[in-house]
């Protein structure tokens, strides 16, 4: 199963960069989106905290805009770490989605510890367990950061699984796609902590896995079990952003463009064109008033007088 696992890795790799690049390439063709006008916009580096901007400045076009990144930084990092919106707005439901998420974020820093490991063991730092040092360091805080990833992942898969099952709410919104998301992380996270427990208790097979991928220098497996494991990890790997999972990235581009975007449009030639073009989108809602047909584009329905149908001005 050696070259079966290295194909899979290999395969996935490719397919979660492209399909990262072809979301965020998708996300940039898209018209040009409404502006929300919502408050606080957290860039604005001292108004956010009474939830004003730069419009209410007389002469605002005139000057030059504070923008703040600590101002987003102090949003973002709460939100992105604890979830902090889903504790305020739903604290049921983040006792669950917290281990879920944090877990994967520690997963995440587990990755970059094999991947360091790795290119010690490359630069001819032995990485064999009872190495001294900064291996041995290295070798001890994998040891621990990839058991915990794996229990709290497992934890909240199981226990957001059960919320979508029990709670009603939630349950009429629920796909099937969301359970079997759920399921493949807690089977995938689970042959892993099976795999260290049993296998590979200081994740010397995985570094050396890691190695070996980075090098092209290819190693025969010694237990069907560990290759199991690593293909099911690489497969997750690539169907997260085939998904509404990766809303992980895409994430950026709602808080940043939609949400907090108030850049002003001051002879900008490329917003000016796609406004036009969004303005030049066909409308199709039912609404009688609206009066479209599918055909009629933004500026002929918000052109259109209801009272003059022969679009004749009034005398």
């Amino acid at each position: 199963m050696s070259i079966v696992a290295y194909l899979v890795a290999y395969t996935a790799i490719v397919v979660f960069l492209g399909a990262v690049f072809a979301r965020i390439m998708a996300y940039k063709r898209l018209p040009q989106h409404v502006r929300w006008e919502l408050y606080p916009v957290a860039h604005e580096a001292k108004r956010a905290e009474w939830g004003g901007g730069y419009l209410e400045e007389v002469d605002w076009w005139k000057k030059k805009r504070e923008v703040s990144l600590f101002g987003e930084m102090k949003v973002m990092i709460p939100e992105i770490l604890l979830l902090k919106g889903v504790w305020e707005h739903n604290k049921s439901l983040w006792w669950v989605s917290f281990p879920f998420h944090f877990g994967l974020y520690v997963l995440a820093g587990f990755a970059g510890l094999l991947i360091f490991g790795a290119i010690l063991h490359a630069a001819g730092i032995s990485m064999f367990p009872g190495a001294g040092g900064t291996a041995g360091l290295m070798i001890a805080v994998t040891s621990i950061v990839g058991p915990v990833g794996f229990v709290l992942c497992a934890v909240g898969a199981l226990g957001l699984g059960l919320r979508r099952l029990t709670n009603i709410e939630l349950r009429n919104y629920s796909s099937v796609g969301h359970y079997f998301n759920l399921a493949l992380f807690l089977v995938t996270v689970s042959v892993a902590l099976y795999t260290w427990r049993t296998v590979d208790p200081e994740f010397h097979t995985m570094r050396g896995f890691v190695y070996s991928l980075l090098t092209f220098k290819f190693i025969k497996f010694e237990s069907s079990l560990f290759a199991t494991q690593m293909i099911l990890i690489f497969v997750l790997l690539a169907y997260i952003p085939l998904t509404h999972m990766s809303h992980f990235f895409m994430k950026y581009f709602l808080w940043h463009d939609i949400r907090w975007g108030d850049e002003p449009n001051i002879d900008n030639p490329e917003t000016n064109r796609r406004i036009g073009e969004a303005l030049g989108q066909p409308v199709s809602w039912a609404a009688e008033h609206i009066h479209a047909d599918g055909k009629k584009n933004w500026v002929e329905v918000a052109s259109y007088n209801p009272m003059r149908p022969d679009g004749s001005e009034p005398e």
